[in-house]
């Protein structure tokens, strides 16, 4: 297990965010779904927690196939997906992610946002308060974004707010900017298989950090297009986007009927502080690690498996989006 904590500060307030977080992610996992891949929506519906009160529990299945190396392609279920399973109670939540494929590997991210500048040291001590944990800043203006994902409009050293004036952030802009807020995010990642767990769970958290920073440049670079908007307003946009999103993905029917049949309670219920990782049988032949190839001392850019016809192939978990938190339900 591989537990870090990131603070990604924007210059926003938290109660701004509670639309543009919905906004950003609707229209981001919109952007990033093609036929037969992406982010399907299953299950969005008010959940009712006894400690946290009145939120939203959502279900979504993120498609990975064409994401995996041929080797992978060959083995695996034609239907490949990673499950999300998140509960906002915003400003705090908690998403979950499993593996259809690997069922030793979860994240589990548990979020809270504060009008700060990321300096609250004891924000997450009823959760983790013994845990040892690196903190990681990560700075959405100058950061380093990995080449595919960056778009010169969404480059907030040039871009400027119309509507709010906010912007352009200059080096050090978190020690001046008001407003400002941050998000707090308590990532572990498991994948229990001897072997190779350091190494994957290292790269794990590397797509993590790429995939945070990516967000939450995009909530702020859209900012003009979301921040008029009203709960209704951004709920509509959500509701017609998930249908949308839904339809392009297309080639894969949503396995359960949303409005026929519920998920059992056992779906829904509130998960624990971290979640357990499932038992199952050894890891396939294929993630042996290979014996004549050294270990790498540090999480790479691409993680790399042995292929019987080909030695090393990429493997990317870049549409993983752990930003996605269900939307909160409407005050």
């Amino acid at each position: 297990m591989l537990l870090k904590e990131y603070r990604i500060c924007m210059p926003l307030t938290v109660e701004e965010y509670r639309i543009g977080q919905l906004y950003m992610i609707s229209k981001h996992s919109h952007e990033q779904s093609d036929r037969g891949e992406g982010v399907e929506v299953v299950q969005n519906e008010p959940y009712e927690d006894p400690t946290h009160g009145s939120g939203q529990f959502t279900e979504k299945r993120v498609y990975l196939n064409s994401k995996l190396p041929s080797w992978a392609r060959a083995v695996v279920p034609k239907i490949f997906y990673v499950t999300e399973k998140a509960w906002n109670y915003y400003p705090y939540t908690i998403t979950e992610y499993t593996c259809s494929f690997l069922p030793k590997f979860s994240i589990h991210i548990e979020t809270k946002y504060e009008d700060n500048k990321g300096c609250n040291d004891n924000i997450f001590d009823n959760e983790a308060k013994d845990m040892e944990r690196e903190v990681c800043f990560v700075d959405i203006a100058y950061d380093e974004i990995p080449e595919r994902y960056y778009k010169e409009s969404e480059d907030l050293r040039y871009f400027k707010s119309e509507k709010t004036s906010r912007g352009l952030l200059q080096e050090g802009w978190r020690d001046t900017q008001d407003p400002i807020m941050c998000s707090y995010k308590l990532v572990t990642v498991k994948f229990e298989v001897w072997g190779l767990q350091t190494r994957v769970e290292q790269f794990v958290h590397k797509v993590v950090r790429d995939v945070l920073l990516l967000g939450h440049r995009q909530a702020f670079a859209w900012v003009d297009e979301w921040i008029d908007m009203t709960m209704d307003e951004v709920r509509e946009f959500e509701r017609a986007t998930q249908e949308a999103t839904n339809k392009k993905i297309g080639i894969f029917p949503p396995a359960i009927s949303i409005s026929e049949t519920p998920l059992p309670s056992c779906a829904r219920s509130g998960p624990s502080s971290a979640p357990s990782t499932p038992l199952s049988t050894e890891a396939p032949e294929f993630l042996s690690v290979p014996k004549d190839r050294p270990r790498k001392k540090s999480a790479p850019e691409t993680l790399t498996l042995p292929d019987p016809a080909q030695r090393e192939s990429g493997f990317r978990l870049s549409s993983l989006s752990p930003w996605h938190s269900s939307p909160q339900q409407p005050e």
